[in-house]
């Protein structure tokens, strides 16, 4: 019997509010978003299990050794409560060993008639509506790059369905393609049920470029869960 081949290192890196919300519409349609919450560490174990298991023989298994999650903060003074309960998930998943980025949600205020933005009795800018998250997909390619070009990095699995990250995943190819030694391969991983009324399909490259997705079920999202109360 021939050995096995050395398990891959790999790192997760996680577009949260994408991954969240695309398990919710999936598994839990109609049904609020905090019933869908992700603990990234334990959706990062679970899929690279679920990766493991659909390898032809002979196709070398992965573990985790990163964890990077990005998401966006809602300003406390527009916020606040979820604001508090953003800042303790991320502590709560930073104790379990996970890398987690937080950038401030970005919002549109109410303005005068001369477009000076409208301030409360408190001398607070008031919002209109809902802040809306800017730069995730940035900071989510900024360390998909990174992370590909760590030695102790042999695969970057990135999970999210947002198109705006495509161009990550034909430049850590293309870099893979010049020198396989230097660069960790790039695959992704994608929330799919096939007994669900929206299948949503998973983020590809551009162009001829081929590389391993991993759908994951309900099994997964049920494996990822985040029941605290925060």
């Amino acid at each position: 019997m021939l050995p096995e081949p050395p398990k891959l290192r790999a790192a997760v890196v996680i577009d949260y509010q994408n991954v969240h919300l695309t398990a919710r519409d999936i598994f839990e349609p109609g049904q609020p978003p905090q019933v869908a919450l992700i603990d990234p560490s334990l959706f990062a174990r679970a899929a690279v299990q679920e990766r493991n298991k659909r390898q032809r023989k002979g196709h070398p298994h992965a573990t985790v050794v990163k964890v990077f999650v990005a998401r966006g903060l809602p300003h406390t003074d527009h916020e606040r409560e979820q604001n508090a309960r953003c800042t303790a998930q991320a502590e709560q998943w930073r104790s379990q060993g996970a890398e987690v980025y937080l950038r401030d949600l970005k919002y549109d205020y109410e303005r005068d008639a001369s477009g000076r933005p409208i301030k409360d009795i408190n001398g607070k800018t008031t919002p209109k509506g809902r802040g809306r998250e800017k730069g995730i997909d940035v900071a989510c390619a900024v360390r998909a790059v990174r992370l590909a070009v760590q030695p102790t990095i042999d695969v970057v699995l990135l999970a999210s369905r947002d198109t705006d990250l495509v161009p990550v995943l034909d430049e850590i190819y293309d870099m893979r393609g010049i020198d396989p030694t230097a660069v960790a391969a790039i695959e992704t991983l994608t929330w799919d049920d096939r007994a669900a009324a929206l299948r949503l399909g998973s983020l590809r490259p551009s162009g001829n470029r081929r590389i391993w997705n991993t759908n994951l079920d309900r099994r997964i999202f049920e494996a990822s869960r985040d029941r605290r109360a925060y």
